[in-house]
C-alpha cells in the first residue's frame, strides 16, 4: 500500500459522483462498485473509496441517466474490473442502450458509428477530470494515518504515477 494512499468516505464519493447515499450503499452491497480502499466490516466501520472507484461510480450514474439497464452496466463494470482499469482515462465507453462497448481508439469509435444505430458515448477522460475537480474541493483521508485531507487533489498522485510510467 502506498504511504499516502487516499480514500474517500461515502458522502464524499456521493458528492463527487453525483449519486445518492442509497445508490452508493446498494451498489456496494450488490457488488457493482465496492470500495477498494476499505470495505465495510460490520456496523460502524467507514467504507473508503479510491479515486478509481469514484470515477466508476460517476460512469455508472451517467449510464443510468441515459437509460442503460443496471444489468448491462454491471457487465461493463465487470469488464473494466477484469481489464484492471487500464488506460481508463483514455477510454470511451459507447452504448446503443442495450450493449456497452469499450473503445480505446478513434477507429473503434468510428466503426461503431458506422453501424447506423443511435449510439452515445462517455469519454472517461472527461469524467476523470470532473471527479478530480470535485474531489479537490472535498475531504479525503490518508489511509495510513486516518488524517483528514481537505482539498487534496488526486491528480497529484496520478501525475506522479504517469510520469513514472513514461
Amino acid at each position: 500500500m502506498a504511504a499516502q494512499q487516499i480514500g474517500y468516505r461515502g458522502p464524499t464519493a456521493c458528492a463527487a459522483a453525483g449519486i445518492t447515499y442509497r445508490q452508493l450503499d446498494y451498489w456496494a452491497r450488490t457488488g457493482l462498485v465496492e470500495p477498494s480502499v476499505r470495505p465495510a466490516h460490520g456496523s460502524g466501520t467507514q467504507r473508503l473509496y479510491s479515486f478509481h472507484d469514484v470515477v466508476v461510480l460517476k460512469i455508472v450514474k451517467r449510464f443510468l441517466d441515459t437509460g442503460v439497464s443496471l444489468q448491462n452496466i454491471r457487465t461493463a463494470v465487470q469488464h473494466l474490473r477484469e481489464s484492471g482499469f487500464r488506460d481508463l482515462e483514455r477510454t470511451t465507453l459507447m452504448s446503443d442502450g442495450a450493449t456497452v462497448y469499450e473503445c480505446t481508439s478513434p477507429d473503434e469509435v468510428h466503426a461503431l458509428l458506422q453501424g447506423g444505430q443511435g449510439i452515445f458515448g462517455i469519454a472517461v477522460g472527461v469524467v476523470w477530470r470532473d471527479v478530480e475537480s470535485a474531489l479537490s474541493q472535498l475531504h479525503g483521508e490518508r489511509v495510513d494515518t486516518g488524517e483528514t485531507l481537505i482539498g487534496q487533489n488526486p491528480a497529484d498522485e496520478l501525475a506522479r504515477r504517469r510520469n513514472r510510467a513514461v
